[in-house]
């Protein structure tokens, strides 16, 4: 929908209902807001995706000649499964009630050494050990660096592997059976 000041971005809201007078004029849409980050109590954090938006509890009658263009409001799961994202666009994962400023849910899944939820405009890689996610500049990599893995074990799993290694040499050493000491790459 069409802001009052145009440097700011369109309004974003789902139409709940269109009514009109007895001639078929003065169309009125009943619509429930979406609230952007930056619109919140609290405002835009780290983890807010660009396209995020939240499905607020304000509703409120417009008159449909407010309307700018139709857009999709994807679930937080189908937006992340989209091949490319347009301008049209956009994702939800939280409800947001306007007057006392809670969240549902109240929490997510966080992922990470930083412990933040998923933001899909942020590159992450996965442990192929773990399955745990990491963004690259918290294990210290470069976004370039990231793109360029085949595969990728963190820390954790890369000493545990390590550990493992260890103690079948140990064991060898008791027993006639060889151990392969080479690991081979991933």
């Amino acid at each position: 929908m069409r802001p009052s000041d145009p440097s700011k971005p369109s309004y974003v809201a789902r139409i709940e209902r269109i009514e009109a007078d007895a001639r078929g004029a003065n169309v009125k849409i009943h619509v429930r807001w979406y609230y952007r980050p930056e619109e919140s109590i609290g405002g835009r954090r780290q983890f807010h995706g660009s396209k995020e938006v939240f499905l607020s509890d304000h509703f409120d009658v417009q008159s449909a000649d407010t309307i700018e263009a139709k857009c999709t409001v994807h679930s937080f799961k189908s937006y992340t499964k989209l091949d490319a994202v347009g301008n049209d666009d956009f994702f939800c994962r939280f409800e947001y009630n306007s007057s006392t400023g809670a969240f549902n849910p109240d929490r997510v899944a966080v992922y990470c050494k930083c412990e933040m939820p998923y933001n899909p405009d942020d590159l992450m890689v996965q442990c192929e050990g773990c399955t745990d996610w990491f963004h690259p500049a918290c294990i210290d990599m470069t976004v370039e660096e990231a793109k360029r893995l085949d595969h990728f074990f963190c820390e954790s799993c890369s000493a545990e592997g390590q550990k493992k290694l260890q103690n079948s040499h140990s064991a060898s050493r008791h027993s006639d059976t060889k151990v392969d000491t080479k690991r081979r790459r991933r």
